[in-house]
C-alpha cells in the first residue's frame, strides 16, 4: 500500500480560486474504489494501491483541463515501502509516538 500526496494547480484561468477544481477532483476520489483520502489545505493525502492511485491521479490531472485551464501543473508525492505496512494513520501515530502525545 502507497501513501501519496497530490497536489492539482490549474494555470490560465483567469481566476486565483482553485476551490472547484479541487471539488471536482475530491470528486473523483469518492467514486475510486480502494483509495482512501484525506484533503488537506495544501494538498490531498491518498493510500491505496499505487497503480489505483496513480490513475485516480491521472483523472484528477485532467479535471482543470475540462473546465478551461490551458495549463495544469500536477504534484505527486509518492511513499511505498516493502519493509512495513503503511498507512496515513500509521504515519500520523508515528510522529505521535516520538513526541511522547505532546502533538495534535
Amino acid at each position: 500500500m502507497a501513501v501519496c500526496s497530490v497536489s492539482v494547480v490549474p494555470v490560465g484561468t483567469g481566476s486565483t480560486s482553485m476551490s472547484s477544481s479541487v471539488a471536482k477532483c475530491q470528486e473523483i476520489l469518492e467514486h475510486t474504489e480502494g483509495v482512501k483520502f484525506q484533503l488537506t489545505p495544501m494538498a490531498t493525502i491518498l493510500e491505496g494501491d499505487l497503480t489505483v492511485i496513480l490513475e485516480a491521479v491521472r483523472r484528477m490531472h485532467h479535471v482543470p483541463f475540462e473546465h478551461g485551464a490551458k495549463r495544469v501543473l500536477t504534484t505527486v508525492i509518492v511513499d511505498d515501502r516493502l519493509d512495513a505496512p503503511l498507512t496515513m494513520q500509521g504515519k500520523i501515530e508515528s510522529v505521535r509516538r516520538k513526541l511522547g502525545g505532546r502533538g495534535r
